[in-house]
């Protein structure tokens, strides 16, 4: 049984994307200015993006509805008496799509999202709240202190594909 060989950073990232369930997203508002926010998120390996559930009602929603670029960072957890400087992390320029309620893709993203976070099950239900994919377009990877890199759009569609064999 063959095992395809994955780089050190990128096995990294994998790993931090897969094991993280928070992001930092970045939105324009319609006069320009910044806004973050957090938002939980999940991996849709077939379409290679990232999935948020986000309610119509937030800022961050009117943001990127309007201006479909957006960014995220997803990041290591600081460790006690660590220094933070060199915590693991990655920035995504992106764009967002909300996903039309019960197509292909708004199923795949909802069964994603609900196997990450089932408690989240009864927010899928109300009206306000949509599934939104986020296609990350280019990257930095920070992965300590020294060790960063830059990721094109196909390189961060592998990290969110499976292994092939």
């Amino acid at each position: 049984m063959s095992t395809t060989h994955e780089p050190r950073l990128s096995r990294a990232l994998r790993d931090m994307l897969t094991t993280q369930r928070v992001a930092s997203l970045g939105t324009l508002n319609a006069e320009g200015g910044p806004f973050v926010s957090m938002v939980p998120f999940a991996i849709e390996p077939t379409a290679a993006c990232l999935v948020i559930h986000v309610s119509l009602l937030a800022p961050h929603t009117r943001n990127l509805l309007t201006n479909p670029a957006v960014s995220m960072m997803v990041m290591q957890p600081e460790v006690a008496g660590e220094p933070v400087h060199a915590l693991p992390r990655v920035s995504m320029d992106c764009t967002a799509a909300r996903l039309m309620p019960e197509s292909p893709s708004w199923l795949a993203a909802r069964r994603v999202y609900l196997e990450r976070f089932p408690e989240a099950e009864p927010m899928t239900h109300l009206g306000d709240f949509s599934f939104v994919a986020v296609y990350p377009t280019a990257a930095r990877q920070v992965a300590g202190f020294g060790t960063a890199r830059p990721l094109e759009e196909d390189d961060l569609a592998g990290l969110l594909r499976p292994l092939q064999d």
